[in-house]
């Protein structure tokens, strides 16, 4: 029996997109076409109206880090192989905010309000993941 891995989104009917986006090297949002608003994480409505009226938006790919935390333990498989990474929160060229990892800088190097580009990570075959580094 082998266990599940926690670390492996898992994409369904709603994200499928985003995720075949994200292998293409592509950021996607969602769009609100009753308030216009964007937002992120992916999901069937707009978390401000509550319309289903929504659509798929390519981003720039470009934020701003907003907050984040050096992670220097992590017991839990099979993040116990990452330490340390930068676990944050950054702000999207378009507006909503994302959790994220930062990649690709010196921890020392990691400051509030630096400019960020996406990049694409796979973690497992098949899954590959938006994270930023330093633009």
């Amino acid at each position: 029996m082998t266990a599940t891995r926690i670390d492996v989104p898992a994409a369904d009917e709603s994200t499928q997109e985003y995720w075949d986006a994200a292998r293409r090297g592509v950021l996607l949002i969602k769009r609100c076409a009753a308030c216009t608003r964007p937002h992120f994480y992916p999901r069937p409505f707009c978390p401000y109206c509550w319309s289903t009226h929504v659509h798929w938006e390519e981003a720039s790919g470009r934020a701003v880090l907003y907050t984040y935390s050096i992670v220097r333990r992590n017991d839990l498989a099979p993040f116990t192989d990452r330490v340390p990474y930068v676990a944050a929160i950054v702000d999207l060229a378009e507006g909503p905010r994302a959790m994220t990892d930062i990649v690709e800088v010196g921890l020392d190097d990691v400051h509030i309000g630096m400019e960020l580009q996406a990049t694409f990570v796979e973690i497992a075959p098949e899954v590959t993941v938006p994270m930023f580094r330093p633009a």
